[in-house]
């Protein structure tokens, strides 16, 4: 028999624990070295201790589980407003160092973001949930810049954020190959050395 106005237990629902799971389950056997490829439903949901059908509930197929994974990894967006445009910028450019900092995260990492070709849906997902947020981001500051006269009028902000994000990027892969941590000041140093080239003169 049920007692009316029993109040209900402390915690998390249990979709929300169910979900947190079986994401953590995404995670770690990803971390464990199990490319997308290997990866199956059925040792998601083993891990999870869930059902199949827990799974399919939320997610269509394998890829939009993987990619909703990935995208809880990647740190959230600083708040920027009232900064200058340097300072925006490495805020920006530190998350991606923070992204990296781990060595379960950039492994992860690697590992799902190496057959982009066998899985365009996957890519697809995560740049439109973990990427694109970011280029966004990036392409506000760089044309409030622009228009407030900080830097060059005829700056080519695509390219810009190219060389911003591509060279953390490049920093963030030597180290994982070679487990070598990232300076602090890694960031800072990046924006300053393009600001030489991108300030109005």
């Amino acid at each position: 028999m049920t007692v009316m106005g029993t109040a209900r237990p402390a915690g998390r629902p249990r979709s929300e624990r169910a979900e947190k799971a079986i994401v953590d389950a995404t995670l770690d056997l990803i971390g464990e070295g199990t490319s997308v490829s290997e990866l199956s439903i059925e040792a998601v949901a083993a891990r999870a201790g869930v059902g199949k059908t827990t799974i399919y509930r939320r997610w269509a197929n394998k890829e939009e589980l993987v990619g909703d994974a990935l995208a809880t990894l990647k740190a959230p967006l600083p708040v920027v407003e009232g900064r200058t445009v340097r300072e925006d910028l490495v805020a920006y450019l530190d998350v991606m160092r923070q992204d990296s900092l781990t060595l379960r995260t950039r492994c992860i990492m690697n590992i799902a973001m190496s057959e982009p070709d066998r899985h365009p849906n996957l890519y697809e997902r995560f740049h439109k949930t973990a990427i694109e947020p970011r280029r966004v981001a990036m392409r506000a500051v760089l044309g409030r810049g622009v228009a407030s006269g900080e830097l060059r009028p005829d700056l080519d902000i695509e390219l810009a954020i190219g060389m911003l994000s591509g060279t953390m990027l490049w920093y963030t892969k030597g180290a994982a190959h070679n487990n070598t941590p990232l300076a602090d000041d890694l960031a800072a140093r990046i924006v300053d050395e393009a600001l030489r080239g991108f300030l109005s003169r």
